[in-house]
């Protein structure tokens, strides 16, 4: 069994990617603000098909990671209930790594996660580094395109990422080597 603590405000539906895989045994607590508190109707279904137990803690906001210390907070509180379980932290905040650090030093078994897939960041870059050396042969030039993939949502803030680092001619000519690898991103 696993406990997840998914940052909903940080990872949105992305993060709950996965959750169809979860056994009964699993628990997903979803962590949500008013500045997070919409799902889509996909999601929503996939929510209620799960078969693991699913909680939403609405959380407090108005200052600064207000949503990150109430999670932290209950981990805690989890961890001294069941301190024999294992933890995933959900989300793509890397100021979590010194809470997982803490736990960890203290031989609990708390890690973090990107999605209920169980994947992190490093694997996630990875996997892009190696779809875009596909359609990229400069070694230097894909990591730098991997990168802006995953960090812009859009076409057009990739594009622009892309000129800004290299020329408009350079810039275009990985633009338009890499466009199946966007066919997930917003824009024309």
């Amino acid at each position: 069994m696993t406990v997840y603590l998914v940052d909903y405000e940080n990872v949105k539906g992305d993060g709950l990617n996965g959750i169809n895989n979860l056994t009964d045994k699993d628990k997903v607590h979803i962590f949500y603000s008013e500045n997070a508190d919409r799902l889509t109707f996909g999601l929503h279904k996939r929510l209620n098909e799960a078969s693991c137990k699913i909680y939403y803690q609405k959380v407090e906001v108005g200052r600064k990671n207000a949503l990150d210390f109430q999670l932290v907070s209950f981990l805690g509180y989890l961890i001294g209930k069941e301190p024999e379980e294992e933890y995933a932290i959900v989300t793509n905040d890397k100021d979590y790594n010194n809470v997982v650090q803490f736990w960890q030093k203290k031989t609990h078994k708390v890690l973090i996660v990107n999605d209920l897939t169980r994947k992190n960041s490093a694997d996630i870059e990875k996997e892009m580094f190696n779809k875009v050396l596909k359609y990229v042969e400069d070694k230097d030039d894909a990591k730098v395109v991997a990168e802006y993939i995953l960090k812009y949502k859009t076409k057009q803030g990739f594009n622009n990422a892309l000129a800004k680092k290299y020329d408009t001619t350079k810039g275009g000519k990985l633009y338009n080597a890499v466009k199946p690898l966007l066919h997930d991103k917003k824009g024309k």
